[in-house]
């Protein structure tokens, strides 16, 4: 009978890299609703390693920038490793990698399309970079990220089209009317390890999106991206441009 494969180590054979430690990388794929579910299954889950991968990531990507970009001022640094690093940045590296089939979720989680959620990924994609740290070193978790994030690294583009949604929003709104968005929460549910938050953006007393998300800041951006894409389609259809 074929022996099973864990998914670190599947992770670590998609990877290519010389992992170590099978069970650090493991827990970096535990999230909170596995644990809760799985409490003698794994030692914890990966909020911890999450932190320390996010101090890895913003240094490799920042030095990268840095080195490769140095006619870029402060602003727009920070600006091209915002676009990286954001949560959207951050899923879209972890496509790369096949992140989401090697996930250990809970029940519900799964049910409710974990494995292909951005905040999700974006944050075990972090977890992952902690535990490859702390396993191999910073020089190897570095070249792995630039390798990974190679064409994100190199792109010239727009600083406009570098910045956050919620900031492009702001931007477009001040421009047009001098307002700002207001956001609303509707409401925060389910349990702490799975909160869903659900938010409207308003400017100058018009409703222009609605966003969910596991914190206020995704649902937030969420709302800010559909309010964007509504601006968008009326200055289309009247002519006016966005």
């Amino acid at each position: 009978m074929a022996s099973i494969v864990r998914p670190a180590e599947a992770l670590a054979a998609r990877l290519g890299l010389p992992v170590q430690d099978l069970d650090l990388l493991e827990q970096a794929l535990v999230h909170s609703s596995w644990h809760h579910e799985h409490r003698d299954g794994a030692p914890g889950h990966n909020e911890r390693l999450e932190f320390l991968g996010d101090a890895a990531v913003n240094l490799a990507i920042s030095e990268a920038l840095y080195l490769r970009h140095p006619g870029d001022d402060e602003g727009y640094l920070s600006a091209r490793r915002a676009a990286i690093v954001s949560t959207v940045g951050l899923a879209r590296l972890a496509g790369r990698i096949d992140l989401g089939r090697f996930l250990l979720l809970g029940e519900g989680e799964a049910q409710r399309s974990g494995r292909r959620r951005p905040s999700l990924l974006a944050s075990t994609f972090e977890a992952v970079a902690g535990a490859l740290y702390l396993d191999l070193g910073l020089a190897a978790v570095r070249d792995w990220l630039i390798s990974l994030a190679e064409p994100e690294l190199s792109a010239e583009a727009p600083i406009g089209s570098l910045k956050s949604p919620k900031s492009r929003l702001q931007e477009y709104t001040q421009r047009r009317s001098g307002d700002r968005p207001t956001y609303r929460l509707l409401d925060a549910t389910g349990p702490d390890h799975e909160k869903s938050f659900r938010i409207e953006v308003w400017v100058d007393g018009t409703l222009l999106g609605v966003g969910e998300g596991p914190s206020r800041r995704t649902a937030e951006t969420a709302a800010a991206s559909q309010a964007l894409e509504r601006l968008r389609a009326i200055a289309e259809s009247d002519g006016s441009g966005a």
